[in-house]
């Protein structure tokens, strides 16, 4: 399989994506502290999280789970994935559910998402899609650079963001889903970490960078004493859709089984859909 083939499926009009088009609110984003000391290392809070990339590199592959909260409709809702990611290859695949309905019945399908360099594969997409059939969105040609648009938060990305950290304090140990780990508090600049990103991620955060309300994003980072992320939540902030005001989304990746086997295989082009998205219709 071809996992560097390029093919666009039209202008597929997905850049409102799945939590846009969910027609989110406004609500506020908090802030960051200062530099700070390093959690034992010897190094400072900043120069750990900016590691945090080698660490997962190192680490090859791992689990993944995702979430993703939002208020809609003065109701706060949450989109969750689970999957596994390959580091080194910066390649992944995630089941992603969907919100309920307000009667508690299940509105979409699961959709399943392939993370790859420079884009994002999505089947069972609905809006008039094939059910056999997957949509390829260019990243880098999404305002969020699919930090948010996804339903779910690169994993990879998510952590080369923290090379744009500019402040940063520990907060002490704690623990992640029984794992020692240390947290850190404190805020990424977009545009810092994209000059600094891997070649595979460099384009989408260059884009985040420019496409979201603010460059700062607010993060709160727990580290294992091998220097792997556990658990990132990062607070993401953009101009709705009328252009009036700004949504706040907080995307929560958690890593867990580091060296389990990921095999992602990317669509072959005949299976990609060329046709073009109806944006009236909901993804389900």
């Amino acid at each position: 399989m071809d996992r560097r083939q390029h093919r666009r499926a039209g202008k597929t009009a997905v850049t409102v994506g799945l939590v846009v088009g969910l027609g989110t609110c406004a609500t506020g984003c908090g802030g960051a502290a200062a530099e700070g000391a390093g959690g034992g290392t010897g190094d400072s809070a900043v120069t750990v999280l900016r590691h945090a990339a080698d660490a997962l590199r190192a680490a090859a592959t791992s689990r993944v789970t995702t979430s993703m909260e939002m208020a809609t409709g003065g109701t706060r809702v949450t989109i969750r994935g689970k999957g596994g990611y390959d580091y080194r290859h910066q390649l992944g695949e995630l089941t992603v559910v969907l919100p309920q309905d307000p009667a508690g019945t299940p509105e979409h399908r699961p959709i399943t998402e392939l993370l790859a360099p420079g884009a994002l594969f999505m089947k069972n997409r609905g809006a008039g899609v094939p059910a056999d059939k997957w949509v390829r969105v260019e990243t880098a040609s999404l305002s969020d650079g699919n930090l948010v648009t996804g339903g779910a938060t690169d994993p990879f990305a998510a952590t080369e963001l923290l090379l744009g950290t500019r402040t940063a304090i520990y907060l002490g140990r704690t623990e992640v889903a029984g794992t020692a780990v240390r947290h850190y508090r404190g805020t990424a600049d977009l545009a810092v970490a994209a000059r600094a990103a891997s070649a595979g991620s460099r384009p989408a955060l260059t884009a985040a960078a420019k496409g979201f309300a603010t460059a700062e994003v607010p993060f709160d980072a727990y580290l294992d004493d091998e220097g792997r992320v556990r658990k990132l939540r990062q607070r993401f902030s953009f101009v709705n859709d009328t252009g009036k005001g700004t949504v706040a989304v907080a995307s929560t990746t958690l890593l867990y089984d580091f060296g389990t086997p990921v095999d992602v295989r990317l669509p072959r082009p005949r299976d990609i859909y060329a046709g073009r998205i109806a944006e009236n219709q909901p993804a389900h």
